[in-house]
């Protein structure tokens, strides 16, 4: 056992200054909690100010007719390919309306349409024009610059700069606070009752993706080691549309949003060909992982597979309309020495959305005491094997707010640990592998399209090539985190023999309702191993 450098006390300490971790800190610290917020980097560097299409939402008095939250519900569980849970699902898309509107009195502002109400467009997966948006493709950053202002306005301590490394507990199992490192290695404890991860998602373990250099799973690698299960890590959802720049591509590529196609841009190949005829009813507007995939073939087909990306043709709109519309993907493609107006984007799919995370309610609740999760980085039962376009900032508000609300009633009933009673170890050792590695092979074997062999060559690497190292600086918290998450990810997808939403096995093509419409949950074994079982006891009981 070690003492910690420093400490720090709190009622509830959130993990994150993402749309899920600043609405619970707000709803918490006026609910009278005392609350702090911790992030690794600045408050501004989480996932959500890259969200460019919008928050889905059924607004009354603004929808399209015959538009209903029970529509949003069917497109929800359609996208989630037979794994969502419906009960969830319909509890987070109702409660939509009145966190939008909560946004708003926070100052959020969205677009408006020509017929004063707000302006609404319709994406991926969605049957119904019901996708809020915000400066054209600038939603999330909207929604991050109102949540921080009514951050700063009301106080809310927002520690910068440390990593979360570890959960601290009791004897008795309850988390009791968060062991911390600032961006020196320095050790600290932030002693709370309640830990709320709302850390964003794991784009990281991939070369290529549409997530910012922070996602790098660290709550799932922070939940595993406290003993909560994740569910459905094998679904990690790859955006059909990110700004191709080149071959090699790393790190994060700018999102080319699918409201694009939403406007009528469609997909063709270099004959000017169409990419999504006749694969979907929907066509270019068919859900995220059906688009990704056909891509991905379409790619593998044309002149022997050596076409490495698409197009997407928008070139129906006219420069001022995109300039107003899509401020933020015509200044990438800008950039990128393509004008979007006149000849089409070049496209590829990218790592995007984790559908899977940390078992949880739609209140935020894990199976551990004490721990609760939201956004990104929990697995509520919206998602499924997939996610719906603009179901993520929407999950965000909702269920950050309820959180907040179950933390309270959990403090107030007398169900979590005191603080007092928590054991602080010393800092942890985890296997750690060399992230460009890491991502090399995952990109490879593990993204669309795997296969046993693939995975068993990941799996090998994983073995052979990592070190245990003690986790001292936020580098080797975050390495440490990706192998956990590569590893939980390749025992989930190497047992899942068959194809279904963003999991595609090209070694079982089909969908195998009859033995697969369940989801897997991981845990650790007490050395660190993860092991599988079955989410369907577990889920009413989080």
């Amino acid at each position: 056992m070690s003492d910690p450098r420093w400490e720090a006390r709190a009622d509830l300490v959130v993990v994150g200054t993402g749309v899920a971790g600043l609405t619970a800190a707000l709803r918490a610290q006026a609910l009278g909690l005392q609350v702090l917020v911790v992030t690794k980097a600045a408050a501004e560097d989480g996932n959500t100010r890259w969200a460019q299409g919008g928050v889905a939402v059924v607004l009354p008095g603004e929808h399209d007719e015959g538009d209903s939250v029970d529509r949003h519900v069917a497109d929800t569980l359609v996208a989630g390919a037979g794994l969502c849970d419906e009960d969830a699902v319909r509890e987070i898309i109702a409660g939509g309306p009145a966190a939008v509107t909560r946004l708003r009195a926070l100052g959020a502002v969205f677009d408006p349409g020509s017929d004063g109400r707000l302006a609404r467009t319709r994406e991926g997966g969605h049957t119904a024009f019901r996708v809020v948006h915000a400066g054209g493709d600038a939603t999330g950053a909207e929604v991050e610059r109102a949540l921080l202002a009514a951050t700063r306005d009301g106080r809310v301590p927002v520690l910068e700069n440390h990593v979360a490394v570890q959960a601290v507990k009791t004897v008795a199992g309850a988390v009791a606070g968060l062991q911390v490192l600032d961006a020196n290695g320095v050790p600290g404890v932030l002693n709370a009752p309640a830990v709320l991860l709302a850390t964003g998602g794991l784009g990281q373990l991939f070369q290529a993706t549409s997530n910012p250099e922070v996602a790098t799973g660290d709550g799932l690698a922070v939940a595993l080691r406290a003993g909560a299960p994740v569910a459905d890590v094998e679904f990690v959802q790859f955006h059909p549309t990110v700004l191709y720049t080149g071959q090699g591509a790393r790190g994060r590529c700018p999102l080319v949003t699918e409201a694009v196609r939403g406007e009528g841009a469609v997909l063709v190949d270099a004959t000017g060909a169409r990419v999504m005829l006749g694969v979907h009813p929907l066509a270019d507007l068919a859900p995220r992982d059906v688009v990704a995939a056909a891509i991905t073939r379409h790619m593998a087909l044309e002149r022997g597979g050596v076409d490495d990306h698409v197009f997407l043709d928008a070139t129906h709109l006219d420069a001022a309309t995109f300039r107003t519309r899509f401020p933020t993907v015509y200044a990438a493609c800008l950039t990128a020495g393509v004008d979007p107006v006149v000849e089409p984007i070049p496209v590829a799919p990218a790592a995007h959305f984790a559908c899977g995370g940390v078992v949880s309610d739609v209140d935020g609740r894990t199976p551990v005491v004490g721990l609760y999760a939201a956004g990104e980085v929990a697995s509520t039962g919206l998602h499924g094997a997939n996610r719906l376009a603009s179901n993520s900032l929407l999950e965000g508000l909702v269920v950050g707010e309820r959180a907040a609300e179950a933390v309270a009633a959990d403090l107030a009933a007398g169900r979590l640990a005191d603080p007092c009673r928590a054991v602080v170890a010393d800092l942890p050792t985890a296997p750690v592998a060399d992230r460009d590695s890491l991502q090399r092979v995952m990109s490879r074997y593990a993204a669309i399209g795997r296969d046993a062999e693939g995975l068993a060559v990941v799996g090998s690497v994983l073995d052979v090539s990592t070190v245990d190292k003690r986790l001292e600086s936020r580098l080797l918290v975050e390495d440490a985190a990706l192998t956990l998450a590569g590893r939980a990810l390749i025992a989930a997808a190497s047992a899942r023999r068959e194809s279904r939403g963003c999991h595609v096995r090209t070694d079982f093509p089909n969908k195998d309702d009859a033995v697969w419409r369940r989801s897997q949950l991981v845990r650790l074994t007490p050395t660190g191993q993860p092991v599988l079982g079955n989410l369907t006891a577990l889920r009413g009981a989080a």
